[in-house]
């Protein structure tokens, strides 16, 4: 599908967002090993998310509702059942590899495959300590989807993490629910704590200890009441069009503000963006808020180290934020990139050369220098979601009209976007 996108004038009022993505994948894996009912408000929309469903459902958990309200019936810590086909996890890596944790520890085997995308996109990073806690897996190549993950007995182990990967710590510490003993992580730097926090409020023991988590085998879950904040990184997008486009302001309600995961509105403001938060309320152990932004002149900037960890996701909008900003935008250690959706370095540098920006690719970043105009360009998502998002908020700052091909990538994480855009500038079919 194609997408036609004009020059914004200006981006004015208030929007909502959907569900978190982290947040609601973390909510639907734990109720379903939790006892008890459920019920979870604003779950996310994307089609991740509901990957994550209906690979719950397919293990025998019955889960009721639809469009963003949930209520899932828990079976307690052993209470899957061998599904009765493979586990499709579409095209979701947090599905694959945070559920691997579960599967892990269960007593049948499990075949579990994604995607053609999916299908690219390597599992050692799971697969290593998993099989140090004794869990058996085969895999394609032995590191490509899909995997069987066979019955075993759990170890506890301790695991320091050469990378930091908030999926990776998920996937050990929701084994180590089924092992004897405590099973901890040591991280490089600190990932997003949604795992951490989630499992609290499930009533997990689970210590934490600078950048060491810990959680104790065998505890009994209970069920909750659970709401979803507004998802960050979609945020991020309206955030760097309100930016981006002169005159523009703009509120964002009920957005999910957790510190692990400020530091895209830290890197924002520490460039010089006019962004107030007015208050802010805990919802469920989250940080909940409205973010109001307005277009500002920006400086540019530099990601790498922990930094790009932090801002994994929303580096591509970032990049296209810098082609605008007055120093521009290098971004280093960020090689995970292209080993998602797509080899996001390469398509992000793409979709700015169409458009006139002078951007370089390096091994592990890009270089996008600042100052620049944006061209009217016909633009590709790559039928990478993030991709397609990013270079509709371009668009609108480009000298005339835009076409997004591939544009129906984006329902992956955010179905509604180009909905939500509508309301703020032009957009055909």
């Amino acid at each position: 599908m194609d997408r036609r996108i004009s020059p914004a004038s200006r981006l004015s009022g208030a929007i909502s967002l959907p569900g978190d993505k982290s947040i609601s994948h973390r909510y639907a894996m734990i109720a379903a090993i939790a006892e008890g009912d459920t019920s979870i408000a604003n779950y996310s929309t994307g089609a991740d998310c509901h990957s994550t469903l209906n690979c719950v459902r397919a293990l025998g958990i019955d889960v009721e509702g639809s469009g963003t309200e949930f209520t899932i019936h828990g079976k307690g810590l052993y209470g899957l059942r061998a599904p009765s086909s493979d586990l499709d996890a579409g095209n979701s890596g947090s599905t694959i590899r945070m559920l691997s944790g579960i599967l892990a520890g269960q007593p049948f085997p499990t075949r579990i495959f994604g995607d053609e995308s999916l299908s690219r996109r390597p599992m050692q990073r799971i697969m290593k300590p998993l099989a140090q806690m004794g869990a058996h897996i085969r895999a394609r190549e032995d590191k490509f989807p899909p995997l069987v993950i066979q019955s075993a007995r759990l170890d506890p182990i301790h695991y320091e993490l050469p990378v930091p990967s908030a999926q990776v710590k998920t996937c050990v510490l929701f084994a180590g629910l089924f092992a004897d003993g405590e099973t901890s992580v040591t991280e490089p730097v600190r990932s997003r704590d949604h795992t951490e926090i989630a499992l609290r409020e499930f009533g997990a023991d689970l210590t934490i200890n600078r950048q060491t988590i810990a959680v104790a085998g065998r505890p009994r879950l209970t069920g909750r009441e659970l709401s979803v904040p507004s998802d960050l990184s979609s945020a991020a997008f309206f955030l760097v069009a309100a930016l981006l486009v002169p005159g523009s302001q703009l509120s964002i309600h009920g957005v999910g503000l957790n510190p692990t995961r400020s530091a895209l509105l830290d890197f924002l403001i520490g460039m010089g963006a006019r962004i107030r938060i007015p208050d802010l309320e805990s919802r469920n152990g989250e940080l909940v808020g409205e973010i109001q932004v307005e277009h500002s002149t920006l400086r540019g900037g530099i990601i790498d180290l922990g930094l790009t960890a932090a801002l994994i996701d929303e580096i591509p909008v970032l990049a296209v934020l810098g082609a605008a900003t007055e120093e521009g935008i290098t971004v280093r250690d960020a090689s995970e990139l292209r080993i998602k959706e797509t080899d996001r370095i390469r398509t992000v540098v793409d979709n700015l050369r169409r458009m006139g920006v002078a951007a370089e690719e390096l091994p592990d970043g890009m270089v996008v220098p600042g100052g620049q105009k944006f061209r009217a360009a016909e633009l590709d998502s790559f039928g990478d979601h993030r991709i397609a998002m990013a270079f509709a908020v371009a668009a609108l700052r480009a000298d005339g009209d835009s076409v997004i091909h591939g544009a129906e990538a984006a329902s992956v994480s955010f179905p509604e976007f180009w909905e939500t855009l509508s309301r703020c500038a032009q957009i055909h079919d």
